[in-house]
This record gives C-alpha cells, structure tokens and sequence, in this order.
C-alpha cells in the first residue's frame, strides 16, 4: 500500500466519489484508509467521563484502497504512487503523473 497518512487522497468510486482529504490512519492488514471527512457514520453516544454531553457524533468509517487516489497538487489531478530508487540507493514515492517527489 503506497498511500501513506498525511497524503491527500481523492475518492474515485462510491457515495463520496470526487471528494478529497487527508488520510488519518492506514490499516494495511485490512487495505483501508480512514479519511478526513469521507464515510461518515452517525454514533449515538451516551455521557461518559470523556464525552461529558453524549448524543448524536459523527466519524469516519474506514474506505477501501481500491476507490482512493493520490492526489497530486502541482498537476491538479489524481494519481497513481511509483516507488524509485535514487543512486544513493534509498527508495522514495513518486506521482507516476508528472514524476514529482512526494515529502516525506
């Protein structure tokens, strides 16, 4: 899985198809992503010592890998992730789009 957290993802297929966020959390075992604001799902909560109010939260369920891209902001498009390798023989992740260099 080449899509790491903190990368913006864009949603390709599905209810929330066309939308972007961040990535907060990786399963890879399970080859989902938890997206910042996509697959919302309503909780009913009671109070609690940590939820002192209780009621009606809303939170991001896990998407499967396979309906997310990366979303690469010089190209202003989605694209697919590649993995090089550079002379000093370190290995980093590319947009296969345009070639750019993703941070790390």
């Amino acid at each position: 899985m080449d899509i790491r957290k903190g990368d913006t993802v864009v949603v390709i297929t599905g209810k929330y198809k066309g939308r972007k966020g961040r990535v907060l959390r990786t399963m890879p075992a399970e080859d989902r992503l938890i997206v910042e604001g996509v697959n919302m799902m309503k909780r009913h909560t009671r109070p609690s010592s940590r939820n002192q109010q209780g009621g009606i939260v809303e939170r991001e369920r896990p998407i499967h890998v396979s309906n997310v891209m990366a979303w690469c902001e010089a190209a202003g498009k989605a694209s697919k992730i590649i993995r090089k390798r550079l002379e000093d023989g370190s290995r980093v992740r590319v947009f296969k789009v345009n070639g750019e260099t993703i941070s790390e």
